[in-house]
């Protein structure tokens, strides 16, 4: 839809912080302070998250800044909200792929800033700005659902209550943030005459999904975690690097998320598939 009506569906594109702010609320209102528990598998996921972000993308850069900043958001964003529910199929750890969840979207929140502030649109611009107008924007979206959930817990229980008791309304509200996202990135790309980049930046985001669902398999292993621990690495949220990559890197990037919804699905399917089959 968001593909075939693009020239409406782009222009929704305001909604998107508030839609995003509303699923991460809905997700965490189902989360009590007992669940969330950090282990050391948590810190090396989020080693490879932020450090391995950055790292890729100096790497890169010097040769192919677009690819490079691919790269950057496909690494750095954090653990989808929807990555609990395909962990608790799979009979994974649901409670420790939640504490990741949170870990990795506050860490976000935290240093998001300091990276979006030296890279695409934002590179040429004085630090102390571009840092705190994109500060401005990441941080209450991260991290104030978070916070606002714990506090309706004691402060207003029951519509603490209807939330939790609602949270099929997430998949509603991600699916038509996809919608929206899929829109604006098809308005991109239509600009486009080199196809070229297009399919550079879907193939590399494709690499990027397999090799990031098979270490935080690894790392989980080590620890007893490895359903949690490939679900936490690998599955993004998808809604949210979309909307990253067209405010603060160049606009066609969002290619590269756009794709990671496809490859992240495919692998999820195919976790479950296998998993029913195991079962039979």
């Amino acid at each position: 839809l968001g593909a075939c009506f693009y020239t409406f569906f782009s222009k929704l594109s305001f909604l998107l912080p508030y839609m995003i702010f509303s699923m991460l609320l809905i997700t965490y209102c189902k989360t009590s302070l007992k669940e969330i528990v950090f282990t050391g598998y948590h810190f090396w996921l989020l080693l490879i998250q932020i450090a391995g972000a950055v790292l890729v993308y100096r790497l890169v850069n010097p040769y192919n800044p677009l690819l490079a900043e691919g790269l950057l958001i496909c690494v750095i964003t954090p653990t989808a909200a929807a990555a609990a529910a395909v962990v608790g199929m799979l009979g994974g750890n649901v409670g420790s792929l939640i504490s990741f969840s949170i870990l990795s979207n506050l860490s976000l929140a935290l240093v998001g800033p300091f990276i979006f502030s030296h890279t695409g649109i934002q590179g040429d611009l004085p630090f102390l700005p571009a840092f705190f107008a994109i500060g401005m924007k990441i941080a209450p979206l991260l991290a104030f659902p978070f916070f606002l959930a714990l506090f309706m817990r004691y402060a207003t229980p029951g519509l603490h209550r209807f939330l939790v008791s609602r949270q099929y309304l997430s998949f509603y509200l991600w699916a038509f943030s996809l919608t929206i996202l899929f829109g604006k990135t098809m308005a991109y790309i239509v600009e486009q005459d080199n196809y070229k980049n297009e399919f550079l930046l879907a193939g590399l985001s494709m690499g990027v999904c397999f090799l990031q669902f098979a270490t935080g398999k690894w790392i989980g292993g080590k620890y007893g975690n490895r359903i949690a621990g490939g679900q936490a690495l690998g599955q993004k949220n998808t809604v949210l690097a979309i909307w990253l990559a067209q405010l603060y890197l160049l606009p066609l990037v969002s290619v590269a998320p756009a794709a990671y919804v496809l490859w992240q699905n495919i692998i999820n399917s195919w976790q479950l598939w296998r998993k029913e089959r195991i079962r039979c």
